[in-house]
C-alpha cells in the first residue's frame, strides 16, 4: 500500500501549511507583526510585555528566513513590522530610562496603524497569489519514483543549428510505480535536478509568461511526492508506458502532478524537454539550451512553422518510444528493464505537445491511445487516427477561435476507433497543466475550477480513459467522462 514519503522539509522550515501558503516561519513573521501593530491598542501597562512578546516570535523567525532565504511576499509584512516597531518599543525604552510614557491621541496613531496592516495583510495576499505550489497527494496504491535520461538520435541531424554534425538530442523525465523509501528520503525537487536546474527553468517559464522571475520565486522551491531513483516497486510486473509532449515552450515537468498520480496507479510516464522547442533545456554535462521558436505575428507563417515544430516533436516521441523498448530489452542498462509493457502505449500531449501526439499516432502504430489536452492540431491531417483519442478542451466558441474545433472534431470523426471529446466547463488553457497550483486563480488563465480541483478532473479522466482503452477495464467510460463536462462520442460506423 502507498504511503507518503517524508523529506527533511517535511515538517520543517520550508513546508508550506496548506491553506495558509506560508511556511511556519513565514507564519510566525506574520503573527509577530500583527501583535506589534496591535501594541498601541493595548492598555499601556501591558505594552511592554506585549512587545517583548512579539519580538521574542518575530526576531527568531527573521533570523531562520534569512538562513533559508526570504521570499518577496514577506517584504511588506517586514516593512509593516518596520513601521510598527517604534510605536510599540517607545513606551519600553521610556519605561527603561525612567522618562514618562507618551501615547499619541487614537485620532493621529490610527492612519499609521492601517498603513502598517495593510502592509502586513498584503504579505499573505501575495503569497496565496504566487504560493509554493504544494502537490496533491497521490491516491494510487504505488509510491512514485522518477528519474532523467538523455538520449541523442544519431541518425537525426539537429534541424535547429547550422552544425551538420550535431545530433537530435532530447532529456527525459520518468515516473515510476516505486516501493516506499524509507523515513527521511528526500522528495524530488519540482522543475529539475537540483535547486540550480529549477530556478533555471522557473526564469525561463516566466520570460515565456511575460512575468517577472521574482513573482514565481516560489515554484523552485517546490518539492513533489516523488523519490529520485527509487527503486523499482516489487512484482515483475509490467507497466503500461504514457509518453507526454509539453506545450510550447513548456518544460518536462510542467504536468508533473498528474504523472505522480498515474505512477501512483501502476503507469509508468515519460514526458520530454524538446531542446530549442522547451523554454530552456539543461543537459546532464550542464549546457543550457533555450528556446528559438518565436511566433511572428503571420497566421500562415505562423502555421507553416507550427507544423515544422510539431514534426519535430512527433519525431521526439517515436525516438523515444524506440529507446524505452530498448531500455526495457535490457539494451541500455536502467532499473526498469524488464518492467515496461511496451505492447501497451500511450502518447500524449498539451497544447502543441497535444498536436505532436496526434502526429506521432498517426505515424507510427505502436501507440496504442492519445490523449491530446487542449491541443490545435497542426500539421497534416492525414493518414487518419487508428487509435482511440481523448481530447480535453476547455470551452472554445467560434469567436474564440474559429478553426480549432472543426479542425479537431474533424480529426476525431475519421478516426476508424471510437473517440471521445470532452469540454470542461470552467477551464482554461492551463488548467491541463500544474499551472493552477503556482499561478494567481485568475479564471482567464487558469480556469475556475481551484487549485485543488484542476488536477483531479484532469487525472480522474485520463486514468479512466487510460485504464478503458490500454487495460481494458470493464465500465462505462462515457459516463465516466460524462460527469466531468460536455462529452461528444465519435463511432467509427457514424460516418456512414
Amino acid at each position: 500500500m502507498r504511503q507518503h514519503v517524508p523529506g527533511p522539509e517535511d515538517g520543517g522550515v520550508t513546508e508550506i501549511i496548506t491553506g495558509l501558503y506560508l511556511s511556519p516561519p513565514e507564519f510566525l513573521v506574520l503573527l509577530g507583526a500583527l501583535a506589534l501593530m496591535a501594541v498601541r491598542w493595548l492598555p499601556p501597562a501591558a505594552r511592554p510585555r506585549a512587545t517583548i512578546a512579539a519580538g521574542a516570535v518575530l526576531v527568531p523567525s527573521v533570523l531562520v528566513l534569512g538562513a533559508v532565504g526570504v521570499r518577496w511576499q514577506l517584504l511588506p509584512v517586514l516593512a509593516g513590522a518596520a513601521a510598527a516597531a517604534p510605536s510599540a518599543l517607545s513606551p519600553l525604552l521610556r519605561r527603561r530610562t525612567g522618562r514618562p510614557a507618551w501615547r499619541a491621541r487614537w485620532w493621529l496613531a490610527l492612519p499609521g496603524s492601517v498603513a502598517c496592516a495593510g502592509l502586513i495583510a498584503a504579505g499573505p495576499v501575495a503569497a496565496w497569489a504566487f504560493p509554493v505550489p504544494v502537490f496533491p497527494e497521490p491516491s494510487g496504491r504505488f509510491a512514485v519514483g522518477t528519474r532523467v535520461v538523455q538520449w541523442t538520435d544519431p541518425s537525426r541531424p539537429e534541424s535547429f543549428t547550422a552544425d551538420p554534425h550535431d545530433r537530435r538530442t532530447v532529456v527525459v523525465q520518468l515516473w515510476y510505480p516505486a516501493r516506499e523509501s524509507p523515513a527521511g528520503v528526500r522528495r524530488a525537487q519540482y522543475l529539475g535536478r537540483t535547486e540550480h536546474e529549477a530556478r533555471t527553468v522557473s526564469d525561463a517559464l516566466a520570460r515565456e509568461a511575460g512575468l517577472p522571475g521574482f513573482l514565481v520565486d516560489g515554484v523552485p522551491r517546490a518539492h513533489t511526492h516523488a523519490v529520485f531513483d527509487a527503486p523499482v516497486t516489487g512484482g515483475g510486473g509490467r507497466f503500461p508506458l504514457v509518453l507526454f509532449s509539453p506545450g510550447s515552450g513548456g518544460v518536462r515537468t510542467q504536468n508533473t502532478a498528474w504523472a505522480e498520480e498515474l505512477a501512483s496507479h501502476g503507469y509508468v510516464v515519460a514526458a520530454l524537454d524538446h531542446p530549442y522547442d522547451s523554454a530552456v533545456v539543461v543537459l546532464s554535462d550542464g549546457r543550457t539550451i533555450r528556446t528559438r521558436t518565436t511566433s511572428t505575428g503571420d497566421r500562415a507563417k505562423d502555421d507553416e512553422s507550427a507544423a515544422g515544430w510539431t514534426a519535430v516533436r512527433a519525431a521526439d516521441l517515436r525516438f523515444v518510444l524506440t529507446r524505452l523498448e530498448r531500455l526495457d530489452r535490457g539494451e541500455t542498462p536502467g532499473p526498469l528493464t524488464g518492467r515496461l509493457d511496451t505492447g501497451r502505449v500511450a502518447v500524449t500531449g498539451h497544447s502543441m505537445g497535444g498536436a505532436a501526439a496526434l502526429q506521432a499516432a498517426r505515424q507510427d502504430r505502436r501507440f496504442d491511445a492519445v490523449i491530446d489536452l487542449d491541443g490545435y492540431p497542426h500539421g497534416p491531417a492525414s493518414p487518419v487516427l487508428h487509435q482511440p483519442t481523448l481530447a480535453l478542451t476547455q470551452a472554445i466558441t467560434p469567436e474564440t477561435d474559429p478553426r480549432y474545433l472543426p479542425r479537431l472534431t474533424g480529426a476525431l470523426r475519421r478516426s476508424t476507433t471510437t473517440s471521445y471529446l470532452l469540454t470542461v466547463p470552467g477551464a482554461a488553457h492551463l488548467t491541463f497543466m500544474d499551472g493552477p497550483l503556482y499561478l494567481p486563480p485568475v479564471p482567464s488563465a487558469v480556469g475556475s475550477l481551484g487549485r485543488a480541483e484542476s488536477p483531479h478532473v484532469v487525472a480522474a479522466t485520463t486514468l479512466a480513459f487510460l485504464d478503458a482503452t490500454l487495460r481494458r477495464t470493464p465500465g462505462d467510460l462515457a459516463g465516466t467522462l460524462s460527469a466531468y463536462g460536455d462529452l461528444s462520442v465519435h463511432h467509427p460506423d457514424d460516418r456512414r
